[in-house]
């Protein structure tokens, strides 16, 4: 080690309260940047694991694959691992449940067992073609004793759609008209079976589902040259070119048919939507690239300080010989040492910070959402290289800058310390207006910030780094969780019923079963109304235009849902969107609620759409016709009206069981007595029951236990858990990060300031020695705050809101709906910028002010 060397160390160690400001500073910028890799890449890993736990670990279906396509398939060097499966049905005639008449026979080889999720309760998975392990269900559902060794002789099929021929599968309930069952069973193989295991209800068997599963066996060497099964493939790396592989693997074999894994492949990155892929690049560029600004804002500015103020020792070093490459050569030892410090502690205290943040997470999501699988801690070497080498580049820009600049000053005025500050008059010159309306105190304040100029802006740059990362991370987490609710149904229910024939008296029994919390009676009719083209929002109006839709008396024709609710429902949901419910109710003229806010997909683009469901205004009126069936345009009748409904109001909120309209349909809400009012038939009316449960099974189960006919249940609880879960996540993943980086902008701020204030500790000896009283110097360090505070937000919020614009742009690539700003979210961050401000100064000052006066003329470093 060089004698330069030697003295950087030895001043290193006499400043350790500097060292140490420095060394934290870093230690917090690599902790942020390991940390958001780390949760980045623990989060996705869980989506991964719990994806496989519920629907199994495969990336690419081939369907109705016969035994020769099977080999090339298993040839072909991109599969891993081979899974065959078929599905067949056999009626279960003893089952007491009238919705689930069937047995639905779930077939896997050996392979297919170990990779998709079927929980053994007793005994064991089958091992050849004439073995079977039945769902626990069938017992406990279908009432329906059957012990392991039974033997079963069942008619295997298919289910077929009577009137349309359609073929029909799990995800299809059993299909009914108003009296009698309109689907059947068309059996192709009878075959015994022995039961050899009992498994758990699998999850990803729909609760609606008509057939109970049975796990049976595929033997590839069994098959015949005209049996098809699917084949499932699980690829040794997940890479983009999978599409175009499997496309092609599909067309060389004469396979017509073939199917993805999205939600799986979107875990790891890939996705075939080139939307959505441009979406998620262009959003983690954004995110990545304000996380980068931010820690080098933070490692920079720690360095610009500490060599600032260590500029009267490269002087001494330049005095006695030292050449402005060995200076240099000292700045850029410095930060090596700082470096070899703090890199590998930031990067432990990221890791250990993100694995207590995980401990606690877990808890919550086991024990509110009943998340399967926990967050783990995942830690890559790529994700600790990139925090090393962004850290190592940001300490070498940091210290290359100052280390250039300090090699430039001469030995005198490094020693004077005169290169910081170079005044004239011109550059501390002040309004006279200041002094005026604020006071002297406001001119020494303003002058001071002048006058440390690169102090001033290196505080000022820090509190806009600080402001754009808050709001950039703000706005990214809203229009996140925007983005998954409108591509997720608004599922708010547990339970549907509905019913052909029980009138709503009859239905309204349910509402009061046990474990139901919520309920609500609605009554649905269809009808058509014709809309003024000025009213047609302009997405519809491009639509018109493009395809040259039809127009009747210069008006659209759109659809209309009219959803009549119950007394108590409706009033709750006219209080929820601020109207009062008696002027629906109780008025000779019909009146409805509008909803207005939509959001749909449109197929043509890919892109999920927010829009208005209509251009109008509370008092407009609205015509319901009868639905129009002709054959063609030139046949169709002459509309009948049916009535009339006034606007009464316009909402964005969704009561719940109501699904909105796509473009080009409206919903109107409505009280139970305006049906009465319009004289709508009740033959035209369908009748929901919407339940929110406790116990959404145990519900159900009672519902079926009371042997109701002609009823339908459906129940989306899973569904609509798996929604919930998701955006629980999401909101954990983004919130940890907005907390994360808020804590990081305060250090940074109080770190900038205090140090700023530390080194200006002769300047305010002097101006207490010339006699400025502890009220009066209160007062201009409360101006020079506001001074601080309103040229950060000054910079700050432009930039803010160009990031957010850039952000609304990437998500436009998938999800469109206009821009609007965060206002509370801004307002949050002026009030804070001047509180933090304000704090760290004064926290500053309390630790100097009762110093005395002669010392810290006399003192000329921290």
């Amino acid at each position: 080690m060089n004698i330069i060397n030697k003295v950087t160390l030895r001043h290193l160690k006499e400043n350790k309260r500097r060292s140490l400001v420095t060394i934290i500073g870093v230690i917090i910028s690599v902790a942020m940047i390991t940390a958001v890799a780390t949760l980045g890449v623990s989060f996705l890993d869980l989506l991964i694991r719990q994806d496989i736990n519920k629907n199994g670990e495969w990336h690419v279906q081939y369907q109705d694959v016969t035994p020769d396509q099977i080999e090339g398939i298993a040839k072909d060097n991109e599969t891993q691992t081979l899974i065959l499966s078929s599905d067949a049905y056999a009626n279960l005639e003893e089952s007491n449940n009238e919705y689930k008449p069937y047995l639905y026979f779930k077939n896997y080889n050996k392979t297919g067992m170990e990779h998709f999720p079927i929980e053994v309760l007793d005994g064991r998975l089958p091992q050849n073609e004439d073995e079977i392990a039945i769902s626990e269900a069938i017992e406990s559902n279908a009432k329906i004793d059957y012990k392991i060794g039974d033997q079963l002789t069942v008619d295997l099929g298919d289910r077929l759609h009577k009137i349309e021929g359609t073929p029909l599968t799990q995800n299809h309930s059993l299909q009914r008209d108003e009296e009698n069952i309109i689907e059947e069973l068309e059996s192709n193989e009878t075959k015994t079976v022995t039961i050899v295991g009992t498994i758990e209800r699998p999850d990803w068997e729909p609760t609606w589902a008509p057939g109970y599963t049975v796990i049976g066996y595929v033997d590839e060497k069994s098959l015949s040259e005209n049996d098809t099964v699917d084949a499932f493939v699980v690829l040794p790396k997940v890479k983009r070119s999978l599409f175009e592989h499997a496309e092609n693997l599909a067309n060389t074999h004469g396979i017509e048919t073939v199917s993805y894994n999205s939600d799986l492949l979107r875990y790891y990155g890939v996705t075939k939507n080139d939307q959505l892929r441009a979406t998620l690049f262009s959003l983690a560029g954004i995110i990545m690239g304000v996380i980068i600004i931010g820690s080098v804002a933070l490692i920079y500015n720690a360095f610009a300080i500490s060599v600032s103020e260590r500029a009267r020792h490269l002087g001494m070093l330049s005095s006695v010989g030292a050449t402005k490459k060995q200076k240099r050569n000292s700045v850029f030892f410095e930060g090596a040492v700082i470096g070899a410090i703090s890199i590998p502690i930031g990067i432990l205290a990221g890791i250990a910070g993100i694995g207590i943040t995980f401990a606690f997470i877990n808890k919550y999501l086991q024990g509110a959402l009943g998340v399967s699988e926990n967050l783990e801690l995942v830690v890559t070497l790529s994700s600790i290289l990139t925090a090393c080498g962004i850290s190592i580049i940001t300490i070498f820009i940091s210290t290359y800058i100052p280390a250039q600049k300090a090699s430039k000053v001469s030995a005198i005025d490094a020693i004077r310390q005169t290169h910081d500050i170079k005044l004239s008059g011109k550059s501390v010159k002040t309004s006279k207006l200041v002094r005026k309306v604020f006071g002297m105190e406001a001119e020494i304040g303003l002058k001071n910030v002048k006058r440390n100029k690169k102090r001033y802006l290196a505080t000022v740059f820090s509190l806009v780094i600080s402001i754009v990362l808050f709001l950039t991370v703000s706005y990214f987490t809203d229009n996140l969780q925007k983005s998954l609710e409108m591509s997720q149904d608004d599922l708010q229910y547990d339970i549907q019923i509905s019913s052909s024939t029980l009138k709503k008296d009859e239905l309204d029994s349910f509402t009061k079963l046990d474990h139901v919390t919520k309920a609500s009676i609605i009554e649905e009719a269809q009808f058509e109304a014709l809309i003024k083209l000025d009213e047609v929002p302009s997405q519809l109006k491009a639509q018109i235009e493009e395809n040259k839709l039809p127009l009747e008396d210069g008006k659209f024709p759109y659809y209309v849902g009219l959803h009549a609710m119950d007394e108590e429902s409706f009033n709750a949901y006219s209080e929820q969107i601020g109207v009062d419910p008696n002027d629906f109710s109780q008025q000779d003229t019909p009146s409805a609620i509008v909803i207005d806010e939509i959001s749909y997909q449109d197929y043509a683009s890919g892109k999920f759409i927010e829009s208005k469901s209509i251009e109008t205004e509370v008092g407009n009126q609205i015509d319901l016709y009868l639905m129009q069936f002709g054959e063609a345009e030139n046949e169709q009748p002459e509309r009948e009206l049916v009535s009339s409904l006034q606007i009464g109001a316009l909402t964005d909120q969704v009561p719940m069981g109501i699904f909105t309209a796509s473009l080009g349909g409206i919903n109107l809400i409505v009280h139970e007595a305006t049906l009465d009012q319009l004289g709508i038939a009740p033959e035209a009316v369908s009748t929901y029951v919407y339940l929110n449960s406790t116990d959404p099974m145990a519900t159900q189960t009672a519902i079926e236990d009371r042997k109701e006919t002609n009823i339908h249940i459906y129940n989306v609880y899973q569904r609509r858990q798996q929604d919930e879960q998701m955006i629980m996540l999401m909101s954990v993943f983004t919130y940890g990060f907005i907390t994360l980086i808020s804590l990081i902008s305060v250090a940074n701020i109080f770190n900038t300031i205090s140090t700023s204030i530390s080194l200006r500790k002769r300047e305010f000896a002097m101006l207490r020695s010339v006699g400025m009283t502890p009220k009066g110097f209160n007062k201009m360090i409360h101006y020079e705050s506001i001074f601080y505070g309103v040229k950060a937000l000054v910079y700050g919020l432009p930039i803010s809101v160009l990031v957010m614009l850039g952000i609304h742009q990437s998500i436009g690539y998938t999800f469109e709906y206009g821009f609007s700003l965060p206002w509370m979210s801004i307002l949050f961050v002026i009030v804070v910028i001047f509180l933090i401000v304000g704090s760290a100064m004064l926290y500053s000052i309390s630790k100097i002010k009762n110093e005395n006066i002669i010392d810290s003329l006399k003192q000329e470093n921290i």
